[in-house]
């Protein structure tokens, strides 16, 4: 049987980097690239199939910035016939210059880089394999190094006032959210006995259509804070790793950052409360039951 593993934002950068390297691994995967954009989406499969040799590619569509989206891809899953879900890695996102509210009247990048990604995960639990993956791709953004950070509040990122919906600094906030969220989720799988095993991977800042920093930008960042700095190759071999090689990922919970190592995410981001307030709030904006898991 296949091993499927699910992708967001798997037409460039990081994803399509680490749906190729899976790709490569063995035929035994199958990759399902979960993008916005179909026309992309088929490009990076064609791609994919053309540099790894594996067939085994699907594209479906999947914006996260929509929650109608969001449940007509669970659905449109289950009705694939691809079965059980061996990893879902949900790494699709945006960065803190895209303003607006979706159409659901959240913040644009609180719910594609967080909400969206909450809903699809609690929809698609119950297709898992029950040793199955799930990862959030993160920043070393969460913990910004311009000093003081602070939780305002699921709310006041989910509906910024007016002085916040326009700053970067909302970025930050949903790569916090992801840790949040997924902390949140490895606590609630060890509580009912499950074998799914819930992780995040930081892949360190990069020079992708994500984020196109400018040469001297980059240089200045790798000279100043080079442990913030990441390189695709590196983090998406690691990222690849993490899902294909077997063993390698024994528990829940955990801060991956750059590597297949584990290492420690910012104070901030242990905050128990902080976490479940936004875990009660997120369930929700997406009416669903709080601590609902039909395994």
């Amino acid at each position: 049987m296949l091993k499927n593993v699910i992708i967001t934002g798997a037409n460039s950068g990081l994803g399509f980097e680490t749906a190729k390297k899976i790709a490569k691994t063995s035929g035994d995967y199958r990759l399902i690239l979960a993008c916005r954009n179909e026309q992309k989406g088929n490009e990076a499969k064609d791609r994919i199939i053309s540099e790894s040799g594996n067939g085994n590619v699907l594209v479906m569509k999947l914006d996260t910035a929509s929650l109608q989206s969001v449940r007509h891809f669970a659905d449109d899953y289950a009705q694939s016939g691809c079965g059980p879900i061996y990893a879902l890695l949900c790494n699709a996102g945006i960065n803190g210059t895209h303003l607006g509210l979706t159409e659901d009247g959240f913040d644009l990048v609180f719910q594609t880089n967080h909400l969206g990604h909450y809903l699809l995960t609690r929809l698609l639990l119950p297709q898992m394999e029950p040793d199955g993956l799930v990862f959030a791709t993160t920043s070393d953004m969460h913990d910004p190094p311009m000093g003081q950070f602070d939780w305002p509040g699921t709310e006041s990122l989910a509906h910024p006032g007016e002085e916040l919906a326009k700053k970067n600094i909302r970025y930050s906030y949903s790569k916090l959210c992801n840790l949040y969220f997924i902390y949140g989720l490895a606590e609630r799988l060890t509580l009912q006995g499950s074998g799914i095993k819930a992780n995040a991977f930081n892949p360190g800042l990069m020079q992708t259509n994500f984020a196109s920093v400018p040469k001297a930008a980059m240089t200045f960042v790798k000279m100043s804070m080079p442990q913030r700095c990441g390189d695709l190759d590196k983090s998406s071999t690691a990222y690849a790793r993490l899902v294909t090689q077997d063993g390698l990922v024994g528990e829940s919970g955990l801060y991956y950052d750059r590597s297949t190592e584990v290492k420690r995410s910012s104070a901030l981001s242990y905050d128990r409360e902080n976490r479940e307030e936004l875990w009660e709030r997120s369930s929700e904006y997406c009416c669903v039951e709080p601590d609902w898991f039909p395994m």
